[in-house]
Order: C-alpha cells, then sequence, then structure tokens
C-alpha cells in the first residue's frame, strides 16, 4: 500500500470495510496540514450517502466510574449479538493525563481483539473543538465503514459532554453509589442532558447501595422538564464484572429509538445537529482566516498587551481588530 493513498483508494477501502484504511482515513481527518485536509473532504463527501445509519451512543461519567470496564461489557454483548461496534474518544487534555481510552485500552482486551469492534482513541494536544471535529468526522468514516453501533466517550470535563450531547442518539451518564451524596459534585447541566443515568459496580456488597442510588437519581430525574423527545429519562443499575443490567441498559437504548423513530424526533435532532455542526464550522473557518491576516497578526501583541493592563477595553480591541479586517 503507497505511503499517501489517493482518494478512490480511501473511499473504496472504506465501504469494503477495510479497518486499515479506516485507520489512515481517521488519521487524515485529524490532520491540520491544508492538504490533507482537502483530501479528507473529498473522502468525506463521497462517502456521505453511506453515512447515518448507525446508532450514536454518547459515554460519560465520574472519575473511577469504570467507564472502560462498562464499555466493554456493553460492547461485548453488543458484538455477541452481531452488531459492529466503533468506539471513538474526545479528549482534549489526553496528553496530560492519558485520558480514559487512551490509559485505558489495554483494560479493554476482548474489545480491542474483536473484529466486530474498533477503538480509537482521540489525538492527543488539540482543542476541545479540533478534537470534536475530528472525532465527528471519525464517527461519519467509521458508519460508511460498516459499523452501526458507535460509542463516543467524553473523557475531557466541562464542554466535551455538550460536544459529545451534540454528535450522538443517545446520551449515557455513568455515576457510582456509595461516595456520599449521590448527587454532589453532578452539574446539572450534565444531568439534564442524560437519556440514561447508569449506576455502576453494583456487585461486591455494593448493591444495595446501587438501588438506593437510582432510586435517588431517578427522582432526581423526573424534576426536569421533559424533555421535547417524549422520552422520561431512566436511571439503572448494573455490573460489568458479573454483566447483570448490561444488557438492560441497551434495551433502554432500543425503548428510546423506538419511541423517537416514531415520533419523528430522532430524524428532526439529527437534521439540528448537521446544523449546528455547519454553524460550528463556520465559526471555525472564520476565526482561523481572521487570526491569518497579517494586519491583524501585526497589531494583535500590542492590543492584547492593551487588553491586559486595563487601557483598553476587550470590546473596543475587538472592534479595533474586525476594523482591520475590514469588518469580516
Amino acid at each position: 500500500m503507497p505511503k499517501r493513498l489517493t482518494a478512490d483508494q480511501y473511499i473504496q477501502g472504506l465501504l469494503a470495510h477495510d479497518r486499515l484504511v479506516l485507520s489512515r482515513a481517521i488519521t487524515l481527518v485529524e490532520s491540520t496540514l491544508p492538504a490533507d485536509q482537502a483530501l479528507a473532504q473529498q473522502v468525506l463527501a463521497a462517502v456521505l450517502p453511506h453515512t447515518g445509519r448507525s446508532v450514536r451512543v454518547g459515554i460519560t461519567g465520574v472519575p473511577g466510574v469504570g467507564k472502560s470496564t462498562f464499555i466493554e461489557a456493553l460492547g461485548m454483548h453488543l458484538v455477541g449479538q452481531g452488531h459492529r461496534l466503533a468506539v471513538l474518544a474526545v479528549d482534549p487534555t489526553s496528553q496530560r493525563s492519558g485520558g480514559s481510552i487512551l490509559g485505558d485500552k489495554t483494560r479493554m482486551n476482548q474489545l480491542a481483539a474483536h473484529p466486530q469492534a474498533f477503538i480509537r482513541p482521540s489525538p492527543a494536544g488539540r482543542s476541545l473543538g479540533g478534537v470534536a471535529r475530528a472525532t465527528r468526522e471519525a464517527l461519519l468514516l467509521c458508519e460508511a465503514a460498516g459499523f452501526d453501533v458507535i460509542f463516543v466517550e467524553t473523557v475531557g470535563v466541562g464542554q466535551s459532554e455538550t460536544a459529545v450531547h451534540g454528535m450522538v442518539d443517545f446520551f449515557l451518564l455513568l455515576m457510582l453509589a456509595g461516595a456520599g451524596d449521590e448527587l454532589q459534585g453532578v452539574k446539572r447541566g450534565i444531568m439534564e442532558m442524560a437519556d440514561a443515568v447508569v449506576i455502576t459496580k453494583a456487585d461486591s456488597g455494593n448493591e444495595l447501595a446501587a438501588k438506593r442510588a437510582r432510586v435517588e437519581y431517578q427522582s432526581a430525574l423526573r424534576l426536569f422538564p421533559h424533555a421535547a423527545s417524549g422520552w422520561a429519562p431512566v436511571a439503572r443499575t448494573c455490573s460489568a464484572l458479573t454483566g447483570d443490567g448490561v444488557a438492560g441498559v441497551w434495551e433502554e437504548i432500543g425503548r428510546y429509538l423506538t419511541l423517537t423513530q416514531g415520533n419523528g424526533y430522532f430524524e428532526q435532532r439529527r437534521q439540528e445537529q448537521n446544523l449546528q455542526w455547519l454553524r460550528h464550522s463556520i465559526r471555525e473557518a472564520l476565526e482561523e482566516r481572521f487570526y491569518a491576516r497579517p494586519e491583524v497578526a501585526a497589531r494583535l501583541a500590542d492590543v492584547q498587551q492593551r487588553v491586559m493592563s486595563g487601557q483598553q477595553s476587550a470590546f473596543a480591541a475587538a472592534a479595533e481588530l474586525l476594523g482591520l479586517d475590514g469588518g469580516a
């Protein structure tokens, strides 16, 4: 295989479900080189009609909740049912922390070795926006390569959950029981995004605490406004160690899909997400072009210094720089 594949080689390889070509195509969309980006967009445009047919599931959780163990348990259940599963990560902090998938991929030995599964860590050392864009494009490539279930794990904190929520159909929040106040430290925004809360590690004498936590979370979920999907978020317990409750999580996702595909929300949300990514791409491109202009680059350091020292307001400084850009 040549060092650099042609667009046709990428396209044909993806549609033939060639995992090596898929890996190389994802590396291509992660590249920031202009030539690679142009080729990546050509490939994506060609395979776009073959995307959109997977179930996209976002997975997040508190530190120590056992995301990798849960992903392997649920993933092995799915490949056992004949599904083809791809696991992707959104992790802008991976260069420093190692990230969950980057650090724990070796813990998913069975899933990583399974021919029906594909695990891809996120690129290290990039901004959240860059990682999220690359992950969404990787998701489309995985769909074109025939994977019918995509897990997108959020590893970072803060906005990474929002980024993942904006590219999936179902958002899963993993929590632990027996750590004091079950709701303490859980951001309201993350809870509101969740379509299901799963209390993990319901085993080894922790079963009763997990059941209590499930009741508390279910009560908390009822306090949030009704979702536009018509779905009432659920709380469940599971043990990735014993397998108890793992199949039930997938059954909940199936019930959600039946409901939302039946009432039209599923397709509506997919369309809204496409528009969100259009707007995101426009903002990103405009910002890149703005900072690349020589007249802006020449004045930026001076303007920033004046803002930091309090000599000029941020609003006035922005107006000045935008004026240099011709008001663009």
